[in-house]
């Protein structure tokens, strides 16, 4: 169940909007918005028949009596976009008497009965101390069902006058956290579907959705967040991210630090716009909370030099110029063994994956953000349109971004495999090589562990959404790869009987474990003991210099 808060100073505005059924008027037609709680007055003056436009007056006098009787103001700060500054900046105060809240179901989860939308409206409005529950004089408010958007999400609107009964202020300190809060604890009290508070994804807004259909392609925010992801996990340094990105086709530019021209804080990315257009550009934070810059720069060495180096890539992509460095490390051919030494990287994570506690999340963060990287990679090298892998890189990287990443403790140790991407980048376009599948084989296998880490969790939904694309779309694609060659092969030839099954014979045969008790299907075992290699992501050796 999803909560959203508004706040205002139109008690009737209000009302009237969440009853009108004119569909030029309001974003959802609603067809039969009718009342299911409120507090004591309203729910005995109306029954649940359909309220029209002087009911919804009614109502509106009713809950805003106190307010008017006291002659009580609740008002909040007004900030307003300077262009000038580039920031918000205080104008005043505002009024913001009225309380709004919808609370809507995922269209999957169907419809609730107004009786049991008005017992969640209840707790819910308890929850939030806007009733005599909270030892204090009520609040007036009223809840009503507006049935199912556009979206297919059955919900209901909650209005709250802030001024109680006997003219104090009903306060709203922490009113969203508490809000995800309550109701994460009434998902669980009506058996609905318990949403997750650990892992937090950026949405999108319905114009964004619309204009991409109607252009009849993917959304911006989509596209960019792959492409900065697949140059972030591909990169050793900052300075190579800023250029690798631009060789992705971005546009790129830095936030700088109030009052600096040299201190760098964040980014923005835009995809390269048609003649005659302008760029629509993205904050990394807006894109993934994983790709804020603070956040990729814990995974590069922090240098004087480093700094130097990545301030005039910064500055450069900000004019639109020459790179500083025309010959990075993402010019140079990688090394065929660190096809090899990955691979072999690959099989270790997968295996040690399965004894780490499925509540460590920030350790499922990061491995779920290189695989993410991963797939990334070739989705860019490889899809001139999204596909499945690019649908796989969506689906982990929702386990790599974390709502809150400083509440928890750092990653422990594991085989690294952030390379990969790097590798993936410099492949051919055109070509798939048995090495490409080696690898694959133990990014799937990665890919099962974060599934049955969600299963075990309990959180079905997620892990029913990796199971689904793992399945649904990247099984038909890994049957066009060629058979993968044994790792450590090319020593031990007579092995070769050994070799590890297709991609896609592990993504076809579901995502059940085969080893009892194990989180991850059976790995294929390389014809030497294996090692593992955390190849250094500055010095990177193996490639040709």
């Amino acid at each position: 169940m999803m909560p959203n808060i508004t706040r205002g100073s139109r008690m009737a505005g209000l009302m009237v909007y969440l009853v009108s059924t004119d569909a030029d008027k309001t974003k959802n037609a609603h067809t039969d918005p009718h009342l299911i709680a409120g507090d004591a007055a309203i729910m005995a003056w109306y029954d649940d028949g359909v309220l029209d436009k002087d009911d919804a007056a009614a109502i509106a006098k009713h809950l805003d009596q106190p307010r008017k009787a006291f002659g009580v103001e609740v008002r909040v700060k007004d900030m307003i976009w300077d262009p000038v500054k580039k920031q918000r900046v205080f104008a005043g105060y505002k009024d913001a008497s009225v309380w709004h809240c919808s609370l809507s179901l995922r269209a999957e989860e169907g419809a609730l009965t107004d009786q049991q939308w008005g017992d969640i409206a209840n707790d819910f409005v308890d929850a939030m101390g806007f009733t005599e529950a909270s030892g204090k004089a009520q609040c007036r408010w009223a809840a009503i069902n507006h049935g199912t958007s556009e979206n297919g999400n059955h919900h209901i609107h909650i209005a709250v006058s802030l001024v109680r009964e006997d003219g104090t202020k009903a306060s709203t300190h922490g009113d969203y956290a508490k809000a995800q809060k309550t109701c994460r604890a009434l998902e669980a009290r009506y058996g609905l579907e318990e949403l997750f508070t650990v892992h937090a994804t950026r949405g999108y807004e319905r114009a964004e959705k619309a204009t991409a259909a109607r252009d009849q392609r993917e959304m911006h925010r989509a596209s960019l967040a792959r492409k900065v992801r697949a140059s972030a996990a591909a990169s050793g340094s900052e300075a190579e991210f800023v250029r690798r990105a631009r060789d992705c086709g971005l546009l790129v530019r830095p936030r700088y630090a109030k009052n600096t021209t040299g201190v760098i804080v964040g980014y923005s990315v835009a995809e390269r716009p048609k003649p005659g257009d302008r760029p629509i550009w993205f904050g990394g934070g807006t894109l993934a909370t994983d790709l804020r810059l603070g956040q990729l720069r814990q995974e590069w060495t922090d240098t004087p030099h480093a700094a130097t180096e990545a301030a005039a890539e910064w500055n450069a992509a900000a004019r639109n110029k020459r790179k500083a460095n025309t010959r990075g490390p993402e010019k140079t051919a990688p090394a065929p063994q660190l096809w090899v030494d990955y691979t072999r990287n690959a099989t270790e994570l997968a295996d040690r994956l399965r004894n780490v506690p499925r509540d460590d999340h920030a350790t499922w963060a990061k491995a779920a953000r290189e695989v993410s990287g991963a797939f990334a990679a070739w989705s860019h090298r490889l899809e001139g349109t999204p596909g499945p892998l690019a649908a796989t890189a969506a689906e982990l990287a929702r386990t790599a971004q974390l709502r809150t990443p400083r509440e928890h403790s750092k990653p422990v140790p594991l085989p690294s495999i952030a390379g990969a991407a790097m590798l993936f980048m410099a492949a051919s376009s055109k070509n798939k090589t048995a090495a490409q599948t080696a690898l694959m084989v133990q990014l799937i296998n990665t890919a099962f562990a974060v599934y049955e880490m969600h299963q075990q969790a309990g959180r079905a939904r997620e892990a029913q959404r990796i199971r689904a694309v793992v399945e649904n779309q990247l099984a038909p694609f890994t049957a066009t790869m060629p058979k993968p060659v044994p790792v450590g092969a090319e020593r031990q030839p007579a092995v070769a009987a050994t070799a590890p099954p297709r991609a896609v014979d592990i993504a076809r045969r579901g995502m059940a474990p085969i080893r009892p008790g194990s989180v991850v299907p059976t790995t294929p075992t390389p014809a030497t003991p294996a090692r593992t290699y955390q190849p250094s992501r500055e010095t990177r050796p193996g490639l040709d210099r």
